[in-house]
């Protein structure tokens, strides 16, 4: 008997279930109806969602000019109800299910088999979003109705019912374009007759529908199986369609570079390429006219680097056209340098120096307009000087996207630093989003919408002459110049973007950069290190080990190379500016005891404010070849005396023989021999052994006391520059 029952119930649930499934509303019934009086970067975001599951849409108010408000002032939006309205009327099918929602800040979690489910377990004919915040009027709350569990208020962004039902709703709407829409259906719903007799309730669970308004803490990303939704934790739900309403269109827009699927943890980022197009299928005629704008604000390290990179760049120098904005006199050697020797090879050329006065508003809002009052002008690529763009495709790559604002990834080396914010504050400042290590690390890799960007970044030309018209872009009584433009690109609902599809580069320190020497960069092994060692460091020196790089040209020398002949050239040019050379005498104030036994003509790297600096580069640089040739042998590095020693025929020729205060000594030639100078070098009497063509930029490595005796080679023409180290005295 039991056994029956037991059949006799699974045969009944079957054929519930299987009258449920029946009775599900067919997909083709549901209309998506959205208002957009123009294309947009959030209504296109829309559409994608939209296409992605398939739905249908239909969009009214296209070219109609937008009077129903502003999300951020007075409440607003009947214009929607009224173009609602009238697409209503129109339509003759009764069973036909309306989904009427906002579409600049909105996305599809999911398709409409999903949403047409949850719509019918709601067993109401018109189910409108809720939100957790009573709208436009709190004097309104007492009248709501009270729900068992989750949010009491209705939001008008989104709702869906039958169209005979939803008709009757809008029916009553008499209002004005900028009357409140808000208002109006929550009148609607919190009179009970009209509420019972419409047959309404709210989406209190957030089963169909997530406004983030107020419900912020309350929604994460959930990855499962490739796919990507949000979650509501307070409710456990998975939300269809979600709606940043107010104020939340960061929020949103940080949710839409997942959600649907743009990227999830099985395919990385899957609509990166959706608008790229690639350059190849040009020809470079035909390429657009870029106008490159670089703006120099402050003393920064790497100057004339930074041109070389620009010369650098993999794009026709006919279809790029420089604006220099340079505000300081100190870097005016290295813009008329640059543009003295590669002027010729740009569309045009245009220097805008300190004695124009201007501050980096001006310069910035000014720059923007030349582009904007260019017709010609496709592109503006906003460049500032202390960025390493090492990529040489990087404005081929961002031109390739059709962004309208993307920015290439740059950071700031060891550091988490870089040049755009994941999210805001509050108050409009910082903040972190959840993926922003994730993204600096390129642990994940795309292209995301972003509320900030600084630095570097490219802009279409006809943004500037459609939706960015105001000159004063950078101006702000509160914010910094770089916050103001990026408030006023969001004001205007113009998404911008960051990409880490590539390794674009970094940006410099500039916070520590001293101006009182000649060469000033010599300085940044510090604050910049990889720069630094770019600049300045053989580029053998890496190959060193893996290529045999060191040679032995006497017992127990080492003979390698280390600097590259700028670093060379800078060191004696430092030193000839400095111009403090020692007379050679036994007497020297500068060294502990006052004597020296074998005296050169030199100048000490602490009388240049260089020891720190020059300790830094023999711990990082010679301490590992120290340890790789005499092996169990560790050093820090110390030294008493680091000197530049200059010989000249007519002055100090030659170096009598002698051993070395040290336990190993670094002797590097800072010019070339049959060059600069003629004879010179390096004998070790001990193994009558010597080196008399030193490299530039080689070092020698030898033991300084008791085995290697040695002496300076005459200099017979021109002048010869060593740097000495004794090292462990």
């Amino acid at each position: 008997m039991c056994g029956f029952m037991y059949l006799w119930i699974s045969v009944c649930a079957l054929f519930i279930l299987t009258s449920c499934e029946e009775q599900r509303i067919p997909e083709e019934k549901l209309l998506v109806v959205t208002v957009a009086t123009k294309d947009t970067d959030g209504f296109r975001r829309f559409l994608r969602s939209a296409k992605h599951f398939n739905y249908t849409v239909k969009v009214v108010g296209r070219d109609e000019k937008w009077i129903g408000g502003n999300y951020m002032g007075a409440p607003g939006g009947g214009q929607k109800v009224r173009l609602l309205k009238s697409a209503l009327e129109e339509m003759k099918n009764q069973d036909k299910i309306i989904l009427f929602t906002d579409s600049y800040d909105v996305v599809f979690a999911s398709g409409p088999k999903e949403l047409l489910k949850k719509f019918q377990q709601a067993r109401h004919k018109v189910v409108f979003s809720s939100e957790s915040l009573i709208w436009p009027d709190r004097h309104l709350e007492d009248k709501y109705p009270h729900v068992r569990e989750g949010n009491r208020f209705l939001g008008s962004g989104g709702f869906i019912g039958y169209l005979a039902n939803v008709r009757e709703m809008v029916a009553e709407w008499s209002g004005e374009d900028d009357d409140s829409d808000q208002l109006f259906f929550t009148r609607i719903y919190i009179d009970a007759a009209k509420r019972k007799s419409i047959n309404i309730t709210l989406d209190s669970k957030c089963r169909l529908f997530q406004n983030l308004l107020g419900s912020l803490d309350e929604v994460v990303l959930k990855f499962e199986d490739g796919r990507v939704r949000a979650r509501n934790l307070l409710h456990d739900t998975l939300p269809v369609i979600i709606h940043g309403n107010g104020p939340t269109k960061l929020q949103v827009n940080y949710l839409g570079n997942y959600i649907p699927n743009a990227w999830t943890f099985e395919t990385g980022c899957t609509v990166c390429h959706e608008e790229f197009q690639p350059l190849t299928a040009l020809q470079e005629s035909e390429y657009p006219l870029v106008v490159i704008g670089i703006f120099i604000e402050r003393p920064t390290p790497f100057v004339s680097v930074f041109f070389e990179r620009l010369l650098k760049l993999q794009y026709p120098k006919e279809h790029a056209q420089v604006v220099d904005f340079n505000k300081e006199a100190h870097h005016e050697q290295h813009v008329n340098s640059f543009l003295q020797e590669h002027r010729n090879l740009y569309r045009a050329v245009e220097l805008l120096g300190p004695e124009e006065a201007m501050d980096g508003v001006t310069s910035r809002n000014l720059a923007f307009d030349m582009c904007r009052q260019d017709q010609n002008c496709d592109y503006f690529f906003s460049v500032d000087i202390d960025v390493v763009l090492k990529n040489e495709n990087a404005l081929k790559i961002l031109i390739e996207h059709t962004l309208p604002i993307v920015a290439p990834m740059i950071t700031r080396t060891g550091r988490l630093w870089s040049s755009f914010w994941g999210a805001l504050s509050p108050d409009g400042y910082y903040a972190r989003s959840e993926d922003y290590v994730d993204i600096v690390q390129r642990r994940r890799v795309g292209v995301w919408n972003v509320p900030y960007v600084s630095n570097v970044y490219l802009l279409k030309g006809g943004l500037l002459r459609s939706e960015l018209t105001d000159f004063e872009l950078f101006n702000s009584h509160i914010l910094d110049p770089d916050m103001a433009f990026c408030h006023n690109i969001r004001s205007k609902g113009i998404f911008m973007y960051v990409t880490n599809l590539h390794t674009f580069g970094h940006i410099l320190s500039t916070e520590n950069y001293q101006t009182g020497h000649l060469h000033n960069d010599l300085w940044q092994i510090f604050e910049n290190p990889l720069d630094w060692q770019e600049r300045y460091i053989h580029p053998n020196y890496t190959h060193i080990m893996k290529d045999h790089l060191i040679e032995t040209p006497c017992p127990d020398v080492y003979w390698f190379p280390i600097f590259t002949d700028e670093a060379c050239d800078h060191i004696v040019e430092e030193m000839e500016n400095f111009g403090r050379w020692s007379g050679g005498a036994n007497t020297d104030p500068r060294i502990q005891g006052g004597y020296e036994n074998v005296p050169t003509i030199d100048i000490h790297m602490n009388q240049v404010n260089f020891e720190k600096e020059w300790h830094k580069f023999l711990l990082e640089y010679i301490a590992p070849i120290t340890e790789k040739m005499y092996p169990g042998y560790y050093t820090k590095a110390q030294f008493d005396l680091a000197f530049v020693v200059r010989y000249k025929p007519d002055e100090q020729p030659f170096l009598r023989p002698h051993h070395d205060a040290s336990t190993f000594t670094i002797n590097i030639a800072l010019n070339q021999v049959g060059l600069d100078y003629q004879g010179g070098g390096c004998r070790f009497l001990r193994y009558n052994c010597s080196v008399e063509a030193p490299r530039k930029g080689w070092a020698l490595m030898h033991p300084g006391r008791l085995t290697h005796y040695h002496e300076g080679l005459p200099t017979t023409a021109g002048v010869r520059y060593i740097s000495v180290s004794f090292i462990d005295p």
